[in-house]
C-alpha cells in the first residue's frame, strides 16, 4: 500500500487561474459575462469590437450607470459585487450577475483595462488590472486610476486573452469560428432585449456585422436577426399559472399568492409552425423576466419540446423556439452552475409539461388550418385540370371532415354523384400560342428579309421551320466544363416559366422590357439580359461548328477599331495613346486569327479584312453598328492567356454584341428617319419571332436572372380578390 500524498494549500494565483478556466473558457463566454453586466447597469446601447475572434481584442462599450471612482481599486477582486450582500439575497436575485467573478477571472488570463464615468462625475476614469489588482499602465507610472475623457457608461477592454495559459489558447478554434460564437451570443441577448441597441463589428471594418435598433419588440428582433424565413412562420403564445395583463412586462409576483397557490409563473413563447424546418434546433430560454433576463439551458425542457415537434416535422427537421419564463425568485435556485448556465426551479417537471402541452395545442390547431388549406387547394387544382374523379373528391372531403371532428371510427356516407364544377374565371389559363398578342393586330412578315419569296407566309410558319441547333461534338475539356457549368446553374422554376411562356408584347424597346405570361401570372422581363444569356449558351452549344455571317464587302479591322477607340472618352488609365491602343488590339487579333477562324468561324484575312462573323441564331441578324465596339472590347476584355477563361470571356463578348438594341438608345421618336423606323420595326420582329422562341427552346435559365431581370407584376387570382373587395 502506497503512502498517501500530503495535502497542501494551493497558491492564490493557481486558485484564481483554475476559477477563471471554469468561468472564462473562450472569448464568447467572457463576452456573455460582460453583456450581463452592461444590461444590469441599465444600458440602452451596447457596442462590441472584436479582433482575431476576441483573442487579441474584445471591447464592450455601454451607456449604463457606470462605476464609481471609489470602487475601482477592488473592481477586479474575486467576489466583489454590488448585487448581493447576504446569502438570503439569493432567493430574491433579479439580475444577471451576482457573484462578482467575471472581471476577476478575466484579469487573471488577460490584460484588462476599464474606462468608466457616472453621470455625477465630471470626467471618466481609466484603470488597468492584472491578477485582480490595479497595475501601472506603463513603467514609472502609478497604479491609481487616471482621469480621462469619456462618455457616461463603461468600456471594458480585454487584450491578449489566455496569453499566460497556452494550453487553453491552443484549444480554441479559428478566429472566424470564435467570432461566429460571439455573434451568436449577442444575437440571443438582442432577441431577448429588443429595447436595447446592440452593435458588433471587427476592428478596421467600416460597417458592423450585427446592428439592432433600440425600439422594437421580440418578433421584430427575430425577423432582423434570424431572417424572414423564421419570422414569417412564427406563432406566439402567452400562458402560465398567473396570467399577466397586457403591458405588465415587469409584473412582480405577490409572495402571499405564492404561499396560497404553491407556485406562480408566466411564459411568453415565439415558436415556428410546421412550415418551418431547420437541420438544427434553435432554442432560446431565458429565466427570469422580473427585472433582467438570463440566457440559460434546460436539457429536460429542450427534450420535451423536441418531442412535441417530432410528430409534426419530418425526421431530421428541427424548429425555432424562443421561451421567456417569469418565475418568482423564491422558487429559483440560480447558484447551481459555475457559469450560471443552468438553473433549478420548483415544480420544474410540472411547468415543463404545461409548456409542452400548450405548444402542442397551438401546433395542432395550426396543422388543422394547413390541412384544410391544402385540401381546398388540391380540390381547386383537380377542378382546373378535370383529371380527378368527382365522386372520389367528395369522399375525401367527407373523410377529412370526420378527421377534423374527431370521429375516427366513423364511416363516411356514400357520396352522391354530382356534375363537374365549372372552372372559375380566375383559374382559366391562356395556353395557345396562336392567341392574340399586342403586335398580332398589325401582322407583318419578317422585315429583315429582302427577297420576295417569303410573301404570304406567316412569321410563325417561318419560325417553326427553323432547323434545330444541335450541340457540336467537342473534345476540349475547357468547353465541356463550361457546358456542365451551364447545366449545373439551371434554375428549374425559371426555366419552366420561360419554356412554357406566352409572349404578350414589348413594353419599351430602349429599356429592353417585355411582357410574358405563364399560367395565371404576368411577368415583366428584361429581354436584353435574357438574350445575352441565350446567345452565350448558343455559342457554347455550337462551339467549333458555327455558321458564317459573311460581310460584303469585308471591312478593314484596323479602321473599325480606330472608330471605336476614337469614341472612347478617356484612355489615360491604360498609359497608352489611342494609336498605340489600336496597334495592340490589332496585333492581338491578327496573332490569333487562325484560332478564331477554327473555333468561332471568325475569319480575318491576312491583310486585316473581316470576312465573316459567327452566326449564333438563324433568322437573327445582329446590329452591325456595334461591330467596332465588339472588336475593341475583344482586346482588353478577353483573357487570352487561359484556355477556359478565353473561351468563356470571348463568348460573353460575342453574346453582348448579339443583344438586340440600337447602339444609342433614347432617340426622340419625332426626329426618327424612315430608315431608323424600319430598323426598329425589324428589331421588334426579331425579338418576338426569333429571340423569344429560342428562349423557350434552348435556354437553361440561371438563378441570377431572378435578381432584377424577371419580375412578377400580376396574378390573376390575386386580381380577382381585389375586384371582389371592390
Amino acid at each position: 500500500m502506497t503512502e498517501p500524498l500530503p495535502i497542501r494549500r494551493l497558491q492564490e494565483s493557481l486558485i484564481n487561474r483554475i476559477a477563471a478556466g471554469e468561468i472564462i473558457h473562450r472569448p464568447a463566454s467572457a463576452l456573455k459575462e460582460l453583456l450581463e453586466n452592461c444590461l444590469d447597469a441599465g444600458a440602452t446601447s451596447i457596442r462590441v469590437t472584436v479582433k482575431d475572434g476576441g483573442m487579441k481584442l474584445l471591447q464592450i462599450q455601454d451607456n449604463g450607470c457606470g462605476i464609481r471612482r471609489a470602487d475601482l481599486p477592488i473592481l477586479a477582486e474575486r467576489f466583489t459585487t454590488s448585487k448581493l450582500s447576504t446569502f438570503s439575497d439569493l432567493s430574491r436575485i433579479t439580475t444577471y450577475g451576482f457573484r462578482g467573478e467575471a472581471l476577476a477571472s478575466i484579469s487573471h488570463v488577460a490584460h484588462l483595462s476599464v474606462v468608466t464615468k457616472t453621470k455625477t462625475e465630471t470626467c471618466a476614469w481609466k484603470a488597468h488590472y492584472l491578477d485582480g489588482a490595479l497595475v501601472e499602465p506603463k513603467p514609472g507610472q502609478t497604479a491609481e486610476p487616471k482621469p480621462c475623457a469619456g462618455n457616461d457608461g463603461t468600456t471594458i477592454i480585454i487584450e491578449n486573452l489566455f496569453y499566460n495559459t497556452p494550453t487553453r489558447l491552443s484549444a480554441l478554434r479559428s478566429a472566424s469560428e470564435e467570432y461566429s460564437r460571439i455573434l451568436d451570443v449577442i444575437t440571443k441577448y438582442a432577441v431577448h432585449n429588443p429595447k436595447v441597441s446592440f452593435t458588433c463589428k471587427k476592428t478596421g471594418s467600416p460597417s458592423p456585422d450585427l446592428s439592432t435598433p433600440s425600439s422594437s419588440d421580440v418578433p421584430q428582433a427575430i425577423r432582423l436577426l434570424y431572417g424572414h424565413s423564421i419570422a414569417k412562420d412564427l406563432l406566439h403564445a402567452s400562458f402560465g399559472s398567473k396570467k399577466k395583463a397586457d403591458g405588465d412586462e415587469d409584473m412582480e409576483v405577490d409572495e402571499s399568492e405564492v404561499q396560497a397557490d404553491g407556485e406562480s409563473w408566466t411564459a411568453d413563447a415565439h415558436f415556428t409552425n410546421p412550415n418551418y424546418q431547420s437541420k438544427k434546433m434553435l432554442f432560446l430560454l431565458f429565466i427570469n423576466r422580473l427585472i433582467s433576463y438570463r440566457l440559460v439551458e434546460s436539457s429536460r425542457m429542450k427534450r420535451a419540446l423536441e418531442a412535441v415537434y417530432s410528430g409534426v416535422l419530418p425526421k431530421g427537421a428541427s424548429p425555432f423556439i424562443y421561451l421567456s419564463l417569469q418565475i418568482n425568485p423564491r422558487d429559483v435556485d440560480v447558484n447551481v452552475h459555475p457559469t450560471k448556465k443552468e438553473v433549478h426551479f420548483l415544480n420544474e417537471d410540472s411547468i415543463t409539461d404545461q409548456i409542452a402541452d400548450t405548444l402542442q395545442q397551438s401546433l395542432a390547431s395550426q396543422m388543422s388550418i394547413l390541412l384544410t388549406m391544402h385540401a381546398d387547394a388540391s380540390d381547386r387544382r383537380a377542378r382546373r385540370t378535370g383529371a380527378v374523379d368527382v365522386e372520389e373528391t367528395e369522399r375525401e372531403k367527407s373523410e377529412r371532415g370526420l378527421r377534423m371532428r374527431g370521429d375516427v371510427g366513423a364511416e363516411p356516407k356514400p357520396a352522391q354523384p354530382s356534375a363537374p364544377k365549372k372552372t372559375l374565371s380566375q383559374y382559366k389559363v391562356r395556353t395557345s400560342l396562336q392567341d392574340r398578342t399586342l403586335e398580332s393586330m398589325f401582322p407583318v412578315r419578317d422585315p429583315t428579309q429582302i427577297d420576295d419569296t417569303a410573301k404570304g407566309k406567316s412569321a410563325a410558319a417561318d419560325t417553326s421551320k427553323s432547323r434545330e441547333i444541335k450541340e457540336s461534338e467537342c473534345i476540349l475539356t475547357s468547353v465541356k466544363r463550361l457546358r456542365q457549368k451551364v447545366i449545373k446553374g439551371k434554375h428549374k422554376q425559371l426555366s419552366e416559366i420561360l419554356e412554357k411562356h406566352t409572349f404578350v408584347g414589348i413594353v419599351d424597346l430602349n429599356k429592353c422590357l417585355s411582357l410574358i405570361q405563364h399560367s395565371t401570372k404576368l411577368y415583366l422581363v428584361n429581354h436584353g439580359a435574357l438574350a445575352e444569356e441565350i446567345f452565350y449558351q448558343l455559342g457554347l452549344r455550337q462551339f467549333g461548328n458555327f455558321s458564317r455571317l459573311k460581310l460584303q464587302p469585308p471591312p478593314p479591322l484596323r479602321t473599325l477599331i480606330e472608330i471605336a477607340v476614337e469614341l472612347e472618352e478617356t484612355t489615360e488609365e491604360s498609359g497608352l495613346t489611342k494609336p498605340q491602343i489600336v496597334d495592340r488590339i490589332v496585333d492581338i487579333l491578327m496573332a490569333r486569327r487562325d484560332m478564331l477562324a477554327e473555333y468561332f468561324s471568325f475569319n480575318i484575312s491576312s491583310t486585316g479584312l473581316i470576312e465573316s462573323l459567327p452566326l449564333l441564331l438563324r433568322d437573327y441578324t445582329p446590329n452591325l453598328d456595334k461591330l467596332p465596339s465588339l472588336l475593341m472590347r475583344l482586346g482588353p476584355q478577353v483573357d487570352w492567356n487561359s484556355e477556359m477563361e478565353c473561351f468563356d470571356s470571348f463568348l460573353r463578348e460575342l453574346a453582348y454584341f448579339y443583344v438586340p438594341g440600337p447602339l444609342c438608345s433614347g432617340a426622340d421618336p419625332q426626329t426618327e428617319t424612315e430608315e431608323e423606323k424600319a430598323q426598329e420595326k425589324a428589331e421588334r420582329w426579331q425579338i418576338q419571332h426569333v429571340v423569344f422562341p429560342s428562349l423557350r427552346r434552348y435556354l437553361a435559365a440561371p438563378k441570377g436572372l431572378l435578381d432584377r431581370d424577371v419580375i412578377q407584376i400580376a396574378s390573376l387570382p390575386d386580381l380577382y380578390k381585389v375586384f371582389e373587395r371592390c
